[in-house]
């Protein structure tokens, strides 16, 4: 995929909406209520952000924005909860340090988190139906461990950045961007990038797998206006996570493996990179999403009401297990599993 970079076209084609705002990190926990719901613990540790209607359990007939009391989000209207794997950096020695995440390129600081976006294709025509109460939907396989040169291989990957998000040059997914994790220092961090589906069969909220009910685009892109297959027939807006992972503390390469190979694991036990992922759980408050999306906002929009991040970074849950998960660790929580 080729195209301007986001912010660009933020300025040359407001004709289209996108939003990009970020969410603070609400818990850093091992639960996953959607392929792991009820469990605590989860097989591995998740970072997760939104509201605080966020549970173990998520039941897709609850109305998110009625039981949830803040949000770690910018948008105050969106109880929404998002949630990728995290990254650990593995010492020669073999012990493991949870890598923090930080504030993305022109936001505010930010409690860790991820940088959220809801984007419409460029056209400017075409509209897209803003997901319903009860929709949710994942990106990517926590179990992959080589490219399947599929829709969720090809919309996930990774920036290595200069110092000040130098060399941050085109949209995520172009230009030098890895399918793997980066081979060598990258002194600014890392950036993860994680498009999902765009297109939806219109009648399921979810699916066993969390993945059938929706679709890419045939024979192109969102962003190129290709049209969606006739199984999936209905639009939706594109979102995409970026997490910002501040490995500069982990720069020093007498601390990396003897053979210079690169240190960082996931969560999960993935030191490739391909098993990157993310959840979502839609939790907007009545139409404010779709008015976003009709209106064509810009990163910032008038139609929604917004929270400084200071005040997004103030809401939290408490873990729903308790472990240590920021000390220098023996092994990953849960085992990496």
């Amino acid at each position: 995929m080729q195209w301007p970079t986001i912010l660009t076209l933020a300025l040359i084609a407001p004709a289209h909406a996108m939003l990009r705002f970020s969410c603070s990190t609400l818990v850093t926990d091992r639960i996953d209520p959607l392929v792991n719901p009820g469990q605590a613990p989860s097989p591995h540790l998740h970072q997760l952000v939104g509201g605080n209607a966020l549970n173990t359990t998520m039941d897709p007939h609850n109305d998110l924005p009625s039981i949830a009391t803040c949000t770690s989000c910018q948008f105050t209207e969106d109880f929404s909860n998002y949630w990728t794997a995290v990254l650990f950096f593995k010492a020669r020695n073999g012990t493991y340090k949870r890598v923090p995440t930080f504030a993305n390129q022109y936001l505010e600081p930010a409690n860790g988190g991820i940088t959220v976006y809801y984007i419409a294709p460029y056209d400017g025509t075409t509209k897209v139906s803003a997901f319903q109460k009860g929709f949710r939907m994942i990106v990517g396989d926590p179990t992959r461990r080589q490219d399947m040169k599929d829709g969720d291989s090809r919309m996930l990957s990774f920036r290595c950045w200069g110092e000040g998000f130098s060399g941050d040059v085109g949209a995520p997914g172009t230009n030098g961007d890895t399918k793997v994790l980066p081979q060598k220092v990258c002194p600014g961090g890392i950036r993860a990038n994680h498009f999902f589906p765009t297109c939806w069969d219109g009648t399921n909220l979810d699916s066993p797998d969390h993945k059938s009910h929706v679709a890419y685009p045939v024979n192109g892109t969102f962003e190129s206006g290709a049209a969606c297959p006739t199984t999936h027939p209905i639009k939706i807006p594109q979102i995409l996570y970026e997490v910002a992972w501040d490995t500069r503390a982990f720069n020093n390469p007498t601390d990396w493996p003897q053979d210079g190979s690169q240190p960082f694991i996931f969560s999960t036990g993935d030191a490739t990179g391909y098993g990157t992922h993310g959840d979502y759980v839609f939790g907007w408050q009545g139409d404010a999403l779709q008015r976003a999306m009709d209106r064509n906002c810009q990163v910032n929009c008038l139609t929604l009401k917004m929270q400084s991040t200071l005040s997004a970074n103030k809401c939290t849950v408490g873990r729903k297990v308790v472990e240590d998960v920021d000390g220098w660790l023996e092994e990953l929580p849960g085992g990496g599993g």
